[in-house]
């Protein structure tokens, strides 16, 4: 009985040391496809310089969309759709400026907030008043009437993952407004969300509560900020108040439509079984997205190409979606989940590239305990192309809404993120920011877990 067993013991031993070993020349093959002929790199090339910034609505909008749909076709795709969706239509309507007078007069460096109102052409002349928290607000709210509120809020730089000081700072970005608003501020600054050394401003989106009146609101660079509010603190020693004049075009025109691209392969064997890799098209416009998130875009149809170029056939259909609006309204995520629910398809996986196109690190992942510990043990096949962790909490904002409809398990790429937030939603958002090799080694993680889930499900 004991010899039984252990030879059972050791069949299953050398059974699973044999799997392991053809998933590891597979994911070789994946890589050296990816490393020696990736098509990523230019492709992004093409979005970012023949297409430019991209943001919802704008007639870059429809170029991006006819690129994906070329760049899937070229990749192998068994078929590429388009997915209308109802997208928001905010145009920023000319330059920001933001004018400190005084002996000599400052202009300093500001983008509107995105779907924020504008202040009309004359703008508006204001006192500023400078808080570094909403506790502070609070404390302030009977000085706020009138006035426009500056939030001087510091990313934590003792974060080592940068996102975390992200996820601090990006409330007054999106809540600020209008809690100014509620105690009666015509209009609100920002420090952008950013620890870079320059002083370029970082847009991003604005909510305003319709409880409250819509005030102007625009983010300034970090090094103004700084200026700004030095100089607030020594003149508040001298004088009552200090004045700006603050003038931004933005405005909001009816919702048009875009749609999400979609080219997939279909499984051999489950082919009602979905696996979607997918990224954002859309971009802030003072730059041309390409580490946000024209890197997820390329990644995305880089996995799917590699897979075709080594004759890879998936069990599961594999789904690349390259999203609509996800910067200010994410309306083709949930466009993609709502139809996904209507017609019943089995999503068993997704994945996002939205963190840029940085030297991967990890993934993280929302999912039960057990998938989750499933990924884990893959680890030593992902760790020689940089993987070195798979996190619990993870996934992003436009697979989101198929965890909520469907319950399907996410997981999202983690780069290496202590520059991402340098050019996030900036003008420095561009495709020599990008590095080529870095890129690729993106491409190879996402190709290798995709084809791990593939192979052997959750």
């Amino acid at each position: 009985m004991r010899l039984k067993l252990f030879t059972l013991v050791l069949t299953i031993l050398a059974f699973n040391a044999r799997a392991q070993n053809e998933d590891s020349l597979k994911i070789r093959a994946i890589a050296d496809e990816i490393l020696l002929h990736s098509s990523a790199y230019e492709n992004l090339r093409v979005l970012t310089k023949q297409v430019g910034g991209r943001l919802s609505g704008s007639p870059q909008t429809y170029k991006a969309e006819a690129w994906g749909h070329k760049a899937l076709e070229k990749a192998g795709a068994d078929r590429v759709l388009e997915q209308p969706c109802l997208v928001p239509h905010w145009v920023r309507g000319g330059k920001d400026l933001l004018v400190l007078p005084g002996w000599s007069t400052h202009i300093l460096d500001v983008l509107a907030l995105g779907n924020s109102v504008g202040t009309g052409p004359k703008g508006i002349s204001a006192p500023v008043i400078l808080v570094n928290s909403f506790e502070e607000l609070e404390k302030k709210k009977d000085q706020v009437k009138g006035k426009i509120v500056f939030y001087n809020i510091k990313f934590n730089d003792t974060y080592i993952k940068t996102f975390e000081a992200y996820r601090d700072a990006v409330v007054y970005r999106g809540a600020g407004p209008s809690q100014a608003a509620k105690y009666g501020a015509v209009g609100v600054l920002i420090r952008s969300m950013s620890h870079a050394a320059d002083n370029n401003p970082h847009t991003g989106t604005t909510r305003y509560n319709d409880s409250f009146p819509k005030i102007p609101a625009a983010a300034m660079g970090l090094q103004d900020a700084d200026k700004l509010a030095a100089y607030l603190v020594k003149a508040s020693e001298l004088v009552p108040e200090v004045r700006v004049n603050l003038t931004t075009n933005g405005k909001m025109l009816p919702d048009t439509v875009a749609h999400n691209i979609i080219g997939e392969i279909t499984g051999s064997e489950f082919p009602d079984q979905i696996i979607t890799i997918g990224g954002h098209l859309d971009s802030w416009d003072p730059a041309e997205g390409a580490h946000d998130d024209g890197s997820g875009c390329v990644h995305s149809i880089e996995v799917l190409r590699a897979l075709k170029a080594i004759g890879y056939k998936p069990k599961r259909t594999i789904r690349v979606v390259l999203f609509a609006n996800e910067e200010n309204g994410t309306r083709g995520g949930l466009k993609y989940a709502e139809e996904a629910k209507l017609k019943k398809e089995k999503h068993i996986f997704a994945l996002e590239s939205d963190e840029g196109g940085f030297t991967p690190r990890g993934f993280g992942v929302t999912m039960p305990a057990d998938q989750l510990n499933k990924l884990r043990s893959w680890l030593p096949l992902l760790s020689p192309y940089g993987i070195s962790e798979i996190n619990n909490g993870g996934g992003g904002s436009d697979i989101g809404p198929l965890a909520k409809e469907l319950g399907t398990p996410l997981a999202g790429l983690q780069p290496d993120s202590q520059r991402y937030f340098d050019i996030h939603h900036a003008r420095s958002d561009v495709f020599e920011a990008v590095n080529k090799r870095e890129l690729e080694l993106g491409a190879v993680s996402i190709a290798a877990l995709i084809y791990l889930v593939d192979k052997y499900g959750l």
